[in-house]
């Protein structure tokens, strides 16, 4: 995908979250998430800061004596005890078509958040939401080499990725095979997702407990 493609992706992803934020009861958006220790509420917040500027964000670092993933997590905290819940859908449609991003990302980083936190909200919440299997794909090649938080090459070294609707694959070692999407789920940690794949590297995962989830840098 060029970078025009991208910010179509982003900006279609983010009109449908806004859609579905408008339709979530108070008792969902305190479910928690895929990401551990994180509600749906929060990682809705997190997701409204992906134009935070940089003085806001070193200020945020700062605060956080230098850590990055534990600023992440701060600010969108903040966000959800600031913000109440029924303005996360304007905040994220007033981002349409803009390209702003956070301070040292590229337009790769948000499709990822979009994606990925998407599914964060929607698989708890017993929701279906697709997912695109070009934009999935794009995040994909960008996850998989070593991006942190994720690490997913070395992490998952030892498998090896086939997706069974796009001619997306990666890694050497006992196949795991399925939409593009939910190996995008696994790459970047979320364990829910070896429900949606099959071969024998998904099985022995699911058997031994392995690979670990990480910590996923954008909400817990």
């Amino acid at each position: 995908m060029d970078h025009d493609e991208v910010w179509k992706a982003i900006d279609t992803e983010r009109a449908g979250l806004a859609d579905l934020f408008e339709s979530l009861t108070p008792q969902q958006w305190e479910t928690p998430s895929l990401c551990e220790g994180w509600r749906v509420r929060d990682v809705a917040a997190h997701l409204t800061l992906s134009q935070t500027g940089l003085v806001t964000a070193l200020l945020d670092t700062v605060r956080a004596r230098g850590s990055l993933s534990r600023m992440i997590r701060d600010s969108a905290r903040r966000q959800a005890v600031r913000v109440p819940p029924d303005r996360y859908a304007a905040l994220l449609r007033a981002m349409a078509g803009s390209r702003r991003t956070a301070p040292g990302v590229t337009p790769l980083e948000p499709l990822i958040d979009v994606l990925v936190h998407g599914q964060d909200i929607a698989l708890p919440l017993g929701l279906r939401r697709p997912m695109p299997v070009q934009a999935s794909a794009a995040a994909a090649d960008r996850v998989w080499p070593d991006l942190w938080p994720f690490r997913a090459e070395r992490r998952l070294r030892g498998f090896s990725f086939r997706a069974t609707d796009d001619s997306w694959s990666a890694g050497a070692g006992p196949v795991v095979e399925g939409s593009i999407g939910a190996i995008l789920l696994l790459l970047t940690g979320r364990r829910a997702a070896l429900d949606q794949l099959s071969g024998p590297g998904a099985e022995h995962m699911r058997v031994t407990g392995g690979p670990g989830t990480v910590q996923a840098r954008r909400a817990g």
